[in-house]
């Protein structure tokens, strides 16, 4: 999960995305155009104004307006002057931040520069990845997408994707490498991965890319502010039979948890209290349950030797 890219995404977010702070790099403009809707939004429902009303308003549909609440479009700064207007928001000191909002939504991420191998839908995600404080994964058809090596990411996209030329192949390579620098950077997020043991015993290229891999896992599990568990078979069945998930958390105080889930032809992004509840239950148990940390780096090397 999130080691792939090349699927379409079903939103379901609620309006309490909250507010990024200044200056913040690589995801900020996703959470500000989050945060913006979700502020419109507020205002146009004080107001007992539909979003049939509001779109007319500014030319636009009802649906329109509903994708600028869930922050899954760009903003233009007349939209927002007219709906703001709309709302009856007249007051500089009101209007002023709003619109500073927008231009700041409406910043490119890192991430544009590879949107030809980019779906739409994946940007969301990467740039939510970037903004997160801290990113917590369970993995089980292979090593996630963060912790990789280069020559791992290369056989995964090649085992996924066979009929890409050389040249996509690598931009997806390089995307991949480009999104983990949230793990190594100054303001580094943290990072807590739960693999099932499957995602090791399943080979992706050579036994030289495993035997990097499993190096590099061995390696990255001991920066601060990472945390590497491994599910074992031993274990028999646990809590993750429903299938990979992460859970992501923002610095922001009003700014929810988002459960992300990838399926065949889909991906969800949840956001309601409970459905992200039941996720992180399931997280904990896999915590508890799984080998402490430096377990998993003896069942790595114990893999190690094995390979």
């Amino acid at each position: 999960m999130t080691g792939r890219v090349g699927r379409v995404v079903h939103v379901t977010a609620g309006e309490s995305w909250g507010s990024p702070q200044a200056g913040e790099p690589g995801g900020g403009s996703v959470v500000r155009r989050i945060l913006l809707g979700s502020q419109l939004r507020r205002l146009r429902e004080a107001r007992g104004i539909t979003r049939e009303q509001a779109g007319y308003s500014i030319r636009a549909s009802e649906s329109k307006i509903s994708r600028m609440e869930l922050g899954r479009v760009s903003f233009k700064a007349r939209d927002v002057e007219d709906l703001l207007t709309l709302y009856g928001v007249s007051a500089e000191t009101e209007r002023g931040p709003l619109l500073d909002l927008a231009k700041e939504a409406n910043v490119a991420g890192w991430w544009h520069s590879y949107s030809d191998v980019l779906p739409g839908w994946f940007q969301t995600y990467v740039g939510l990845e970037g903004a997160a404080s801290l990113i917590r994964v369970y993995e089980v058809q292979f090593v996630h997408g963060l912790l990789q090596t280069e020559d791992y990411a290369r056989a995964v996209v090649e085992r996924g994707a066979p009929n890409l030329g050389r040249a996509e192949t690598e931009r997806r390579v390089a995307l991949r490498l480009e999104r983990q620098k949230v793990l190594v950077s100054e303001r580094a997020t943290r990072f807590h991965c739960v693999l099932d043991e499957a995602a090791l015993r399943r080979p992706y290229g050579d036994r030289a890319v495993m035997r990097g891999q499993l190096e590099h896992l061995i390696e990255i599990s001991q920066r601060p502010n990472v945390t590497l568990q491994v599910m074992p078979f031993s274990f028999g069945g646990h809590a993750g039979e429903s299938g990979s998930f992460a859970l992501l958390r923002f610095p922001e105080s009003d700014l929810s948890d988002i459960a992300y889930l990838e399926q065949l032809t889909s991906a969800l992004y949840l956001d309601k209290r409970e459905e992200v509840g039941q996720y992180e239950k399931v997280m904990e148990r896999l915590q508890a349950d799984s080998p402490s940390p430096d377990a998993t780096r003896d069942l790595l090397r114990g893999l190690l030797q094995l390979s």
